[in-house]
């Protein structure tokens, strides 16, 4: 799993409705205020064991500032939110050609059911939770805070 991890002051995620033109017809389906905006990638051969490992990481970050002004702080301690989009073009490899190619992301089912496994195991720790909608083209708005930007990888842990 891959994850690019950025510290918000706020986020959210919008829809398209059915038979919307590309100018509008948007309709938001999550938000949050402080806290992490997570673009989440699942890759073929990923786990159960990963989506754990990623989601207990990402909640124990020490990436929010202290009274000291020092980043010493993870979401657990400050409080704040989770905004989850699913983003299978992390798995994009742009080596060849100028088209990407797909082949390391996970099935659609597959991917699918991991991503709402990982969504689960965020709530799990009692965080605020918001999704964007799987396998749907979503418009979402971060407000990088910091910046603050991070990746992270399963296969390098």
């Amino acid at each position: 799993m891959r994850a690019v991890v950025q510290r918000v002051s706020r986020s959210r995620v919008s829809v398209r409705q059915d038979g919307a033109s590309e100018a509008s017809g948007f309709v938001e389906v999550g938000r949050i205020g402080a806290g992490l905006c997570v673009l989440l990638g699942i890759g073929a051969g990923d786990t159960e064991r990963d989506a754990e490992w990623l989601a207990d990481k990402i909640v124990n970050l020490r990436i929010f500032e202290d009274e000291a002004g020092k980043m010493n702080l993870s979401l657990l301690d400050k409080g704040g939110g989770v905004l989850v989009v699913s983003q299978f073009t992390l798995y994009g490899d742009c080596r060849k050609g100028r088209r990407p190619s797909f082949v390391g992301a996970a099935s659609a089912d597959e991917g699918k059911r991991l991503y709402e496994y990982f969504v689960e195991r965020v709530k799990s720790f009692g965080v605020e939770t918001a999704c964007g909608v799987f396998q749907t083209h979503m418009l979402v708005e971060i407000d990088n805070d910091g910046p603050v930007t991070l990746i992270l990888d399963t296969s390098d842990k």
